[in-house]
């Protein structure tokens, strides 16, 4: 017998009493459970139903605001709560960075439990608008409907194709894109100018469900150097490639890269696909105080350039270094972080697992004049043994930036085996993070934390600490 599944528990008139973290807010049951809930902030009266219930908390969806907070401000963007970005718009810039300040301190305490340093003040990002430097958008043949326009009981619901971001949480689903916040031009032009014509040709959207199709993604980089790279993915090569990329051409102001990629695979990963150069250099250049950084299509660099710059300003100043250190950058992807740390140090030592991404810290490194860098590729943790230190010196100071997920426990003993006398841990995630700090706290003291918001209008945060080995 098969057991029916319960229905939503609604609850009215519910007022949001804090800021949780990774963007929720909570607030108390009658029963003592806490409630944490989505798309509300503190001071919010909302009907909510639960939609996942265990011993202590829950998690609710809110279905109506019934009184906005005093903090609440107006979204500037039309497509605010809809396509799953800048999530954050309704709240003041100043009040994100104190919802963000406030959690990176939970987390540290809450899950590192160890002893910490007072946190300074977070860094804002001098641009709260147009401050990314890459976005990608997705041709599909299913524009997301919003509840409008599926509620219409006199309107037939076609299949309408889309150009935009993916909906939240629905693989085939797009959210067409009228203007876009995030990026300086000509990142909207491009959308306006690659959908009148493919519509005007009928050209056709890739299909996620059926997997036919061929038009896939653009993707747009803008430097602060003015310099842009598009490259556009198609699912397979047809006649009608070369008219269109010369319409981007003709009709785009500023591109100075056009490129294109074949992807005839199930999914969207272009990592390990060719990305052709059809116009233009195959590359961009972006600039860090006075280094420059070569970027093709599929390079990975900092998102928000602006910001780039003050968080590498943390990372070396919290490095202390004096001209004569042996740096090892771990996890350097493109080796932003050494290069920009190379004038103060006898030698880098990068390491990252891409091996497209180490040929590009060569690159970056010879633009730069350097040659004190060198960069090697595969997975950290097995690439730092003591075969690897004898030969290329012990550090005197590591960088680790690692992925959202935290360094691994092998790379961790590593360390903690090493015993550099300084450590400086660069975070995109403040929860990993403080699980690494409660695990390095055995030989290492904390003695410095400053977050850094990389990402306004979102919940993202990153935190930077320094670790100095004990003498006890």
């Amino acid at each position: 017998m098969s057991r029916k599944k319960k229905k939503p528990k609604p609850l009215f008139n519910i007022k949001i009493e804090a800021y949780a973290a990774e963007g929720r807010s909570l607030m108390h049951l009658e029963d003592g459970k806490v409630l944490f809930v989505d798309n509300a902030i503190p001071g919010d009266v909302i009907d909510v139903v639960i939609i996942k219930e265990k011993t202590s908390w829950a998690q609710g969806k809110t279905v109506r605001l019934v009184e906005p907070s005093p903090m609440r401000i107006e979204p500037f963007c039309e497509h605010f709560g809809i396509c799953g970005g800048c999530k954050w718009q309704m709240l003041p810039y100043v009040q994100q960075l104190i919802y963000k300040q406030q959690q990176v301190q939970d987390q540290l305490s809450r899950i590192g439990q160890i002893e910490l340093p007072e946190l300074q003040p977070i860094i804002g990002s001098p641009r709260e608008r147009y401050y990314r430097n890459k976005l990608e958008f997705t041709f599909s043949t299913s524009r997301y409907l919003n509840f409008d326009e599926i509620a219409d009981k006199d309107q037939k619901i076609e299949r309408v194709p889309a150009l935009g971001f993916h909906a939240p949480g629905l693989f085939d689903k797009v959210v067409e894109i009228n203007q876009c916040y995030l990026m300086d031009e000509p990142t909207n032009a491009l959308l306006k100018v690659l959908r009148e014509y493919t519509e005007t040709n009928k050209l056709p959207y890739y299909d996620f469900k059926a997997q036919y199709g061929w038009l896939r993604n653009v993707v747009i980089r803008v430097a602060t150097t003015g310099e842009v790279l598009v490259y556009v993915v198609f699912h397979h090569d047809e006649p009608e490639m070369i008219p269109l990329l010369e319409h981007v051409l003709q009709n785009v102001p500023g591109i100075t890269s056009l490129n294109y990629i074949i992807n005839g695979k199930l999914n969207d990963t272009t990592f390990d696909l060719e990305a052709i150069n059809y116009w233009g250099k195959s590359w961009i250049e972006e600039k860090l105080e006075n280094f420059r950084f070569k970027i093709s299509a599929k390079s990975f660099f900092q998102t928000n350039t602006y910001q780039a710059e003050a968080l590498y300003w943390v990372t070396r100043e919290f490095a202390g270094l004096t001209g004569n250190e042996v740096l090892y950058d771990l996890y350097c992807g493109t080796g932003s972080i050494g290069i920009f740390c190379s004038g103060a140090v006898s030698k880098v030592i990068g390491i990252e697992v891409i091996d497209e991404a180490v040929k590009d810290a060569y690159e970056n490194a010879t633009l730069n004049g350097l040659d004190n860098c060198k960069f090697f590729a595969g997975d950290v943790d097995k690439i730092c043994t003591d075969a690897f230190f004898e030969e290329h010196g012990r550090p005197d100071v590591i960088i680790t930036d690692p992925p959202r997920a935290g360094m691994t426990e092998k790379l961790i003993e590593q360390l903690l085996k090493i015993r550099a006398p300084k450590v400086v841990y660069v975070s995109c995630n403040p929860a990993t993070q403080a699980r690494d700090l409660q695990l390095l706290d055995v030989a290492y003291k904390i003695t410095r934390l400053q977050p850094v918001d990389m990402f306004p209008h979102t919940h993202h945060i990153e935190n930077v600490a320094l670790l100095e080995l004990r003498n006890d």
